[in-house]
């Protein structure tokens, strides 16, 4: 329960951190720009939010997704790289529909690099445990 409670806390900071972009409520800080400092702001939400998805997933601290503790490598890579291709999706979107004028001057680059970040991961793992870096066909080699 104590676990729970610690990835709980870090998502409910972040998604604060995150909601406070949207306003013009940051202090200017010691740079004198509001901006800047709501971007710092939401940067931190996204560490916390990233964080605590991570502790959530595979109940454990730390910031890597190794392969050794994916449950289904196998299976889960292709979700991590839906997650990418609905990133770019969304980037693209809210250019094409101009729709930007309603997030953070930052969203589309910040999302453009998780889903750059989550499409590298899942290809990764493909490689590793599907593809032709895989045990496997390595040992089929030999």
């Amino acid at each position: 329960m104590g676990e729970d409670i610690k990835w709980l806390n870090l998502a409910l900071v972040g998604l604060i951190c995150i909601i406070q972009t949207f306003f013009d409520l940051a202090p200017e800080g010691p740079w004198e720009s509001r901006s800047f400092t709501r971007g710092v702001i939401g940067l931190i939400g996204i560490g916390c939010l990233y964080v605590s998805w991570f502790r959530f997933t595979f109940a454990q601290k730390g910031l890597i997704p190794t392969i050794k503790i994916w449950k289904r490598p196998e299976k889960s890579w292709l979700h991590v790289m839906i997650f990418g291709i609905v990133c770019y999706a969304f980037v693209i979107s809210i250019n094409h529909f101009e729709l930007d004028k309603y997030f953070p001057k930052t969203t589309g680059m910040i999302v453009m690099l998780a889903g750059s970040l989550s499409i590298l991961n899942a290809s990764y793992v493909w490689l590793v445990v599907n593809g032709p870096l895989s045990e496997s066909k390595v040992h089929e080699q030999e």
